[in-house]
């Protein structure tokens, strides 16, 4: 068996970087037929079953792995997130009712123009737009990249929150007292770029849905998004009748 080298002078603890190792090489697909045992982590990487324990032991908290007494660990299955058509929902809120802890990697809030989304949220195209851009996880894996633009005018009480474990909507609602009620949104199915599949971990041959929404709050256009989520963990689900075709619910 060939070993695999930990930076065993560094400040990271060893069992963080073999959670980390063991994490890429789970959405690299290795572990597809089985997961390897203690036993074996420990020939592998050369650390002390304590240290493989410890970085099991996280998996298990984080719903990646099962592991029970007496048995060999095995991948969990991903739970897919559901979400009705027709429903005004948070994406945050859907990761959460799947059972799954919601975080996400904030990588840009601040003000900028933008004269396309400008136009789709009817206003002028130098008008100020709050823009946040995040990588969301769900049960510590990449889910989606969600890009949002609102009005500044409304929006600026956002500019102090801290987007890495809440909801925008929440924070909308609870500093600018604005709830959104209304909107369109548009979905499709595409092939993700080099640099989505690396920073989603997407699976070889995995597609994307590409989610377009307006958000309204009493009719007038609060929010323009832009989510790209992976195929394989997310799911849209809707009710129907022989009699009245498709009944769009909500949750």
């Amino acid at each position: 068996m060939v070993g695999r080298t930990l930076d065993r002078s560094g400040t990271t603890p060893l069992w963080q970087q073999l959670q980390h190792s063991l994490l890429d090489r789970l959405a690299a697909g290795e572990f597809a037929d089985h997961f390897p045992g203690e036993l074996a982590l420990v020939e592998e990487y050369d650390v002390s079953r304590s240290t493989v324990r410890q970085a099991l032991r996280q998996l298990r908290a984080d719903g990646v792995v099962v592991a029970k007494r007496g048995r060999q660990p095995r991948v969990a299955p991903v739970p897919e997130i559901h979400q009705p058509l027709g429903a005004l929902y948070s994406l945050f809120a859907s990761v959460e009712a799947a059972g799954l802890s919601q975080d996400s990697v904030v990588r840009v809030l601040d003000v900028r123009a933008d004269a396309l989304v400008a136009e789709r949220l009817g206003l002028e195209g130098s008008t100020p737009l709050v823009y946040l851009e995040r990588l969301r996880l769900a049960g510590g894996e990449p889910l989606a990249i969600d890009r949002v633009w609102l009005p500044f005018s409304v929006a600026s009480p956002l500019l102090d929150a801290d987007f890495r474990h809440t909801s925008l909507y929440g924070e909308l609602a609870s500093r600018t007292g604005v709830r959104l009620d209304a909107g369109q949104e548009d979905v499709h199915a595409v092939v993700p770029s080099p640099a989505e599949t690396a920073q989603l971990r997407c699976p070889a041959g995995t597609a994307l849905f590409a989610i377009n929404r307006l958000g309204l709050s009493q009719g007038r256009a609060i929010e323009w998004r832009q989510t790209r989520v992976r195929g394989d963990r997310f799911a849209l689900t809707a009710e129907f009748t022989a009699q009245f075709g498709y009944r769009l619910t909500h949750r």
